[in-house]
């Protein structure tokens, strides 16, 4: 039943924060739905799909009700842009879920080709005789304990996204949980009191389907990161990081292409290819998230900035986006990610890395002569073998709560 959704006086920062937040979210949960074929965490992208078309529609009103002149309609507009692009996000990631919802069409076997890096995410029901009922998830110590993390709930309707450590589990909350799968089956029977069986993985029916999941995976991470990106570059007002979403949507279209050829010459290997079509499906809602992500940051690619609500939007969300700089002689300068634990040790996920570099170039002032200018590169999506130095510029994702941790490494007072 849809909800009637009137003009109350709400702030657009606050609005912006909150989609941003949800966004993200299903963009993870809605793919995850897929490689896990989970009907639970697919039923929760729609349920987060409502919550976001009333969202958008709040804050239409609210900015309405701002612009009375031809200068607020101007500076604006990248704001207008960015809840159309959300809305898009939103909408991509409800038809995702929808695949395994309406079983639209994929492989039986694709679970049994997940490689191992993909954590599962489990749907569990707080039950009021359950060890975890009106514990905090600081109490129970989940992560470090279990490696398993509660990435969102849901109260009487209401969501809580990145629970802190002073969260409570009340009974009937629906907690996301993710983690590895082998964790899962103890923090599932403490939440629910019930036991936790994971599904059987079928047989692979077809050859090379490890191929098509690395591809929903490779779908998975470049959706997650254009998106981050694109909020990075409204964030600090950066062409560069406006320019790399650009690159990556490009790639994105390229990986549809190959994805859908792929796709229709397996369906010659399988009894019913119908059973292929949620993956074409599949690939051109990640085309609309990448094209959502260039919208994101439109705004600084025509050169009209960024709205001050729209920054302090991204930065008061419950994930934030962080710029620091690596310290000389802190713990971070000629460590590895990897080697350095980063993501483990702060919670923190650093998704770029600019390197300030030099390159040969020919002066047109200058007839014969070639010099040398400071240039920016970016490694985008770093891995664990990547190398920081001083000087570097870090751009970082995690719970507020932990931007702190990874300043104090990387030298920041």
């Amino acid at each position: 039943m849809s909800r009637e959704v009137g003009y109350e006086p709400r702030s657009v920062k606050r609005l912006l924060a909150e989609m941003k937040d949800i966004a993200e979210l299903m963009i993870d949960l809605s793919y995850s739905a897929v490689l896990l074929d989970s009907r639970e965490v697919a039923a929760e992208v729609l349920e987060l799909e409502s919550e976001m078309d009333v969202l958008q529609l709040k804050t239409r009103m609210s900015l309405l009700m701002a612009a009375r002149s031809p200068d607020d309609a101007e500076a604006l507009a990248p704001v207008v842009g960015i809840v159309g692009a959300t809305e898009k996000v939103s909408d991509a990631t409800g038809d995702i879920a929808k695949v395994v919802l309406e079983e639209i069409g994929l492989p039986e076997a694709i679970r049994g080709a997940l490689p191992d890096a993909v954590e599962t995410i489990v749907r569990a029901r707080v039950a009021p005789d359950a060890r975890f009922a009106g514990k905090t998830l600081g109490e129970l110590n989940l992560e470090s304990e279990t490696g398993v993390r509660a990435i969102a709930l849901r109260r009487a309707g209401e969501w809580v996204l990145n629970p802190d450590l002073e969260t409570t589990l009340e009974a009937d909350d629906v907690v996301l949980f993710r983690g590895p799968e082998e964790a899962l089956e103890g923090v599932y029977q403490s939440a629910t009191g019930e036991a936790y069986t994971p599904p059987e993985p079928p047989d692979p029916t077809i050859s090379d389907l490890e191929r098509a999941t690395d591809s929903v995976v490779l779908m998975k991470n470049m959706s997650e990161l254009a998106v981050d990106l694109g909020y990075g570059a409204v964030l600090f007002d950066s062409t560069n990081l406006a320019d790399e979403v650009v690159d990556l949507e490009a790639e994105v279209d390229a990986l549809q292409s190959r994805f859908e050829a792929w796709t229709l010459r397996a369906a010659s290997r399988v009894d019913d290819p119908v059973s292929l079509r949620g993956l074409v499906h599949l690939a051109r809602s990640t085309e609309v998230i990448s094209d959502a992500a260039v919208e994101i940051s439109e705004g600084v690619l025509r050169g009209l900035g960024s709205h001050p609500v729209i920054a302090e939007a991204v930065g008061e969300s419950d994930e934030v986006i962080i710029r620091l700089t690596v310290g000389r002689d802190s713990d971070l300068d000629g460590a590895t990610l990897g080697g350095r634990m980063v993501k483990t040790e702060t919670g923190m996920r650093v998704i770029a890395v600019r390197r300030a570099g030099r390159t040969d170039v020919t002066d047109e002032s200058v007839t014969t002569e070639t010099v040398t200018r400071d240039h920016d590169e970016w490694e985008i999506s770093p891995g664990p073998e990547t190398e920081l130095r001083a000087g570097n510029v870090l751009l970082a994702k995690g719970p507020r709560t932990a931007a702190e941790r990874l300043g104090a490494l990387a030298g920041e007072q």
